[in-house]
């Protein structure tokens, strides 16, 4: 599905998909959501598409080259034959002794500058169901609770109330983190925390992006 995020029809259509959804085509990043994201040339009115503006917020703790990934570019691919471009790997057979030793030497300080790049930041998109202890629970108000937990590294998405049984409702929201900065554990005794509100906390859904 392709929505138009320059007027306010498209973006209305798309905060509609992410009540249901993380991302543009489901729960998993994709090609869409790295175009959807250059479209807009600032974040979204939070008061008017509040999914929308999570789904920026989210995307945009991405770098470009990361977003690049996603649609199967190959700007790294590119920037190495830049880097390779003057770079005689081979040499004619009349190369003399102190071409040899400069090729040489190039080749090496090619080796340690592509050593030294930095890798892609891992990172996963958790869904969690977060349970009340009955139906006089407000989940809207589990769910502030919930967003209000700040890590670096963390990002929350998209969140949804369902129904689960005798009247009571649960709340299902995803986030993505950063794996070497946020620890799953800590982050669901930070949920599970709000004792008063919180009965339980499963994990729904776990995948690396």
């Amino acid at each position: 599905m392709s929505f138009d995020l320059k007027n306010d029809a498209g973006l209305k259509a798309f905060n509609d998909a992410l009540a249901t959804q993380a991302f543009a085509t489901g729960f998993v990043l994709s090609g869409d959501d790295a175009a959807l994201f250059d479209s807009l040339k600032a974040a979204p009115d939070a008061k008017k598409f509040a999914n929308v503006a999570r789904w920026y917020k989210n995307v945009a703790s991405y770098d470009k080259k990361e977003r690049a990934e996603w649609a199967g570019a190959t700007t790294s691919a590119a920037a190495a034959a830049d880097d390779d471009e003057d770079i005689d790997l081979f040499g004619s057979d009349s190369e003399d002794e102190e071409k040899a030793k400069q090729t040489a030497e190039r080749l090496r300080e090619y080796a340690a500058k592509k050593s030294k790049k930095p890798g892609p930041i891992a990172k996963s998109n958790i869904i969690f169901d977060v349970k009340p202890w009955d139906d006089t629970i407000d989940i809207a108000e589990i769910e502030k609770s919930v967003r209000s937990i700040e890590m670096d590294g963390l990002v929350w998405g998209a969140g949804k109330i369902l129904p689960v049984a005798f009247g009571i409702k649960k709340l299902q929201i995803c986030c993505v983190v950063e794996d070497d900065k946020v620890s799953t554990d800590a982050l669901e005794e930070s949920i599970t925390g709000f004792e008063d509100l919180v009965q339980s906390i499963d994990v729904v859904a776990f995948n690396k992006v």
